[in-house]
C-alpha cells in the first residue's frame, strides 16, 4: 500500500508494504539484551496435571507462560508512568498510529570534554551524545525542515553486539541535558535509541533526562499541569546500518500492556518526496 500526505506543507509519499523492523528479538532463553544484570526473560511451558503445553514433549499444542522485564530485557517503549506516583499506562500515552521520524547516526564523546553538561559528574570516561552533535546530524540527513515529531538515534559504532550486550557495570551513552531540550525546541514528542537508558545508567536514581523530558521536577513523582503525558521513550532497539539516516514514518507496536512500558516493535517506512 502506498500513501501521499502533507506535514508543514510538504507533501511525502511512502510505501506501507515494506519496513523496517528496529526492535531487537525477543529470544526467550537465548542471545538477548540486559541492563542493571536482571533476570533473562524466559518461557516455559505450562503444565496442568497430565496436560503439557508442549508438542515436543507429546502436547496437543503450545502454550507458554512468559516472565520478562519490559525495562531491561528488550526493545521496550515508555510513557510518563515510568516515574509518577500515578499509575499512567503507556497504551494510554501512545496514541499516533503513524509518525514522521528523522533517522540520524551520531557518534558519543567524552562528557568532560564537551561544552554540555549532566547532573552527575563523570567518573573517568562518560560518553555522552551531544544536542550539538544531533542538530548537525539533522541537517546532514535532510530532515531539519521536515518538522518531524519523532527522533530516531543510532550510536556509532554500530556493532550486532548490541542485540544482546549486558549493560552493567561500564557506563554505555547516555544523552546530556542539553539533548533534552533540543528535542523540547523542535517539538520531539516520541524519542527512539539503541541504548539501555537516555539517562546514566547508575544516576542514583536521579533520572535528570527522563524528568526533562516528561517535565516532572527534580525530586518528585507527581505529575503537573506541565507535564507531557503523551510523549514516549523507546530504548534498547537496534538499526542496522542498511537502514540510512533521513526521514521516515514510525509506527510504534506495543503490547497492550496497561503498564508503565511494554515491550515494542519499532517499524521504519523510508518516506520521500511525493512526485
Amino acid at each position: 500500500m502506498k500513501i501521499t500526505f502533507q506535514n508543514s506543507g510538504i507533501t511525502y509519499s511512502a510505501d506501507l508494504s515494506d519496513p523496517f523492523d528496529i526492535s531487537i528479538p525477543m529470544r526467550f532463553g537465548g542471545p538477548q539484551p540486559n541492563a542493571y544484570g536482571v533476570e533473562t526473560a524466559v518461557s516455559k511451558a505450562c503444565e496442568y496435571g497430565d496436560l503439557v503445553g508442549d508438542t515436543r514433549r507429546g502436547g496437543s499444542c503450545n502454550f507458554e507462560q512468559v516472565t520478562l522485564i519490559p525495562h531491561c530485557n528488550g526493545t521496550h517503549t515508555e510513557c510518563v508512568g515510568h516515574i509518577t506516583e500515578k499509575r499512567i499506562s503507556v497504551r494510554d500515552a501512545l496514541r499516533d498510529a503513524l509518525i514522521l521520524a528523522a533517522l540520524v547516526s551520531v557518534s558519543p564523546v567524552d562528557l568532560s570534554g564537551s561544552d554540555e553538561s549532566y547532573p552527575n559528574e563523570a567518573e573517568g570516561y562518560d560518553p555522552v551524545i551531544t544536542a550539538s552533535a544531533i542538530r548537525k546530524a539533522i541537517t546532514a540527513s535532510g530532515a531539519d525542515a521536515a518538522g518531524a515529531s519523532a527522533l530516531i538515534i543510532r550510536t556509532l559504532p554500530n556493532s550486532e553486539e548490541k542485540l544482546s550486550r549486558a549493560y552493567r557495570d561500564e557506563i554505555p551513552p547516555y544523552f546530556t541535558i542539553e539533548t533534552i531540550g533540543l528535542l523540547e525546541e523542535t517539538k520531539i514528542d516520541h524519542l527512539v535509541c539503541d541504548l539501555p537508558s537516555i539517562d546514566r545508567l547508575h544516576d542514583g536514581g536521579g533520572l535528570a533526562n527522563h524528568r526533562a523530558f516528561w517535565k516532572i521536577e527534580p525530586g518528585t513523582n507527581s505529575a503537573g499541569p506541565e507535564t507531557d503525558v503523551g510523549k514516549t521513550v523507546t530504548e534498547l532497539a537496534y538499526i542496522p546500518d542498511d537502514v540510512v539516516d533521513g526521514l521516515y514514518l514510525l509506527n510504534l507496536q506495543i503490547a497492550p500492556f496497561e503498564s508503565d512500558a511494554a515491550p515494542s516493535r519499532p517499524l521504519l517506512f523510508p518516506v520521500r518526496l511525493a512526485d
